[in-house]
């Protein structure tokens, strides 16, 4: 057979993964892999920023469920990339990084760029290791894909020397693992099921908050089928929203510290117990409910408050193992009394938001703006939200009604993350609709890469919350009679013209009226487009937040 470099070993190893597009910025280590990946049909996407290819490979895994292929130089091109590679190892998603770096035989000679990249980056890997040997690119490939997809999804590493990138083998002395991984899915303990179902045969208030586990083991169609059997309102947050559309029955927003508050059984699928529910605070649970947890992850199970049963699984696989149970063992549901209960509090709740939606202020309401962002995204429109307080306002009003068409950070919350996020969105649904919603802090992290959308003709729609500050710090250390210190920005910046001299659409708003013609204007461009939003930086999201618990004593 034919000589074959390391290059394209590693590019057919990568077409045998079905991988679509790889996400880089270039570096001599590496460039042996593009030539590579471009004669096997796999499209290079390359960015400003090695942290912006990470996190869109990461935005891959996010909107497609599969993983995505970053590939970085060496030295301070893996090191850019760390971001990315731990906001996925958070969150958790599944990714692949592959690094350059110096030749194995100039190792410790002093070589440029010559970095133990493999041993840095296991603590934020779930595997990381050098590709030694060109005959073994596609083993390496494997294992690799592996680590990343089986049980909970994490990022993997292959650190590539340049003798081994730019090596040669014949291509007869090359294996490529065939069924190598398996596909089926981690069932619940039978034992644990049936105390699940015992719970849930004397209780009168149930309650479901449903995280990102539901998107990685698909299992929306369950979530919803299992809601309406025992009739609970859910919540959704992470990579969970989207699971259940926002016009369904049982689906609550506001409401949830009520539902919290009031229930007798809370059911947390693919939700840890972390900041975001007030590290299981006595506060959220004080009736003592009887605590479900459903994870893929067994070591979230009972963090931060005792539970009564945890189950480790696949959500979509347990969850149908509950409704069988319920099924054989003649279950009944508490009828619709509790359900209806909370989503009347819910709606009452956002009721009082009105005057703030229809606020016709300026500096402009984010409230306001938000509204109408809501009111001209299409039904399948897929968001991102990358920011502080501009985000918060974005996932209080915007409704998702599809799976994996809600795209944060997560638990790491990383600013930045958004512009890689977006590009692996509109590349993966072309022709739909894909919005950025930035704060103006959180996009001068990455946001030079709207040229990359430029160049790659990738209308996305950015938003920018300009109020001038990096109003979360801001606004919590004032409160607290403190002055601000290096928490201010200038309003005066326009970054609309950044895009305009990219080649896009730019424009500014700072009347309310003028919100909807803009967006309007910019989702109607055929362009990249950015919308430069100039907010009030003296609403906080978070004091609004107290105002509203005020008025409703639980």
């Amino acid at each position: 057979m034919a000589e074959i470099d390391g290059g394209r070993l590693f590019a057919k190893a990568l077409k045998r993964e079905g991988v679509e597009y790889v996400f880089t910025l270039n570096g001599g280590h590496i460039y042996n892999l593009y030539e590579g990946c471009v004669d096997e049909g796999i499209k290079v996407i390359d960015f400003r920023h090695e942290q912006v290819a990470a996190h869109a490979a990461e935005g891959w895994a996010k909107v497609t469920g599969k993983p995505g292929v970053a590939i970085v130089t060496a030295g301070p091109g893996v090191t850019d990339a760390v971001t990315g590679i731990a906001n996925a190892f958070q969150a958790p998603s599944p990714m692949i990084l592959i690094g350059g770096n110096a030749g194995i035989t100039d190792h410790l000679r002093g070589g440029l760029q010559d970095f133990d990249s493999a041993t840095f980056l296991k603590p934020v890997t779930k595997f990381s290791e050098q590709v030694k040997r060109v005959e073994r690119i596609p083993e390496y490939v494997s294992i690799a894909f592996r680590h990343a997809t089986s049980g909970v999804p994490g990022p993997a590493y292959l650190e590539i020397p340049i003798d081994v990138v730019g090596g040669t083998t014949d291509e007869e002395n090359v294996k490529y693992p065939g069924s190598y991984r398996t596909e089926s899915k981690a069932y619940g303990d039978p034992e644990y099921i049936k105390q699940v179902v015992d719970i849930l045969h004397n209780t009168e208030r149930p309650m479901v908050l449903a995280g990102s586990d539901v998107w990685w083991n698909d299992a929306s169609e369950e979530l919803r089928e299992f809601i309406e059997m025992i009739d609970s309102p859910v919540f959704l947050n992470a990579m969970g929203r989207g699971s259940i559309p926002s016009d369904h029955p049982n689906l609550g927003s506001l409401g949830r510290r009520y539902g919290m508050v009031k229930s007798d059984t809370v059911i947390l699928i693919g939700t840890p117990i972390d900041f975001r529910l007030s590290y299981g605070a006595d506060s959220l649970f004080p009736q003592n409910p009887k605590l479900v947890e459903i994870m893929m992850d067994g070591s979230k199970i009972g963090q931060n408050r005792d539970i009564d049963v945890g189950v480790v699984g696949d959500s979509k696989a347990v969850l149908r193992q509950i409704m069988d149970e319920l099924k054989a063992t003649g279950y009944k549901s508490p009828g619709k009394g509790w359900v209806e209960e909370v989503i009347t509090e819910d709606q009452s709740l956002k009721a009082a938001d009105e005057a703030m939606l229809n606020s016709d202020q300026s500096p402009i309401h984010p409230m306001r703006l938000m509204k109408e962002l809501r009111d001209v995204l299409d039904e399948d429109a897929t968001v991102i939200g990358d920011g502080g307080d501009i985000v918060t306002f974005a996932a209080r009003v915007l409704n998702i009604n599809e799976p994996g068409h809600w795209l944060d950070p997560g638990q790491f919350g990383c600013l930045g993350a958004g512009s890689g996020f977006a590009a692996a969105a509109q590349l993966a649904r072309p022709g739909k609709q894909v919005c950025i919603v930035y704060g103006d802090g959180g996009f001068g992290l990455t946001g030079f890469d709207v040229e990359s959308y430029v160049r790659f003709n990738l209308p996305i729609v950015s938003i920018v919350g300009n109020n001038g500050a990096w109003n979360q710090t801001t606004q919590g250390v004032v409160r607290r009679g403190m002055r601000g210190i290096g928490t201010y920005l200038s309003q005066e910046t326009d970054y609309a013209k950044i895009m305009d001299g990219m080649g896009g659409y730019g424009e500014r708003v700072t009347d309310p009226e003028e919100i909807r013609p803009a967006l309007e204007r910019a989702f109607n461009s055929g362009k990249p487009a950015l919308l430069d939003v100039v907010t009030d930086p003296d609403v906080a999201y978070a004091a609004m937040g107290g105002r509203s618990r005020q008025q409703r004593q639980y």
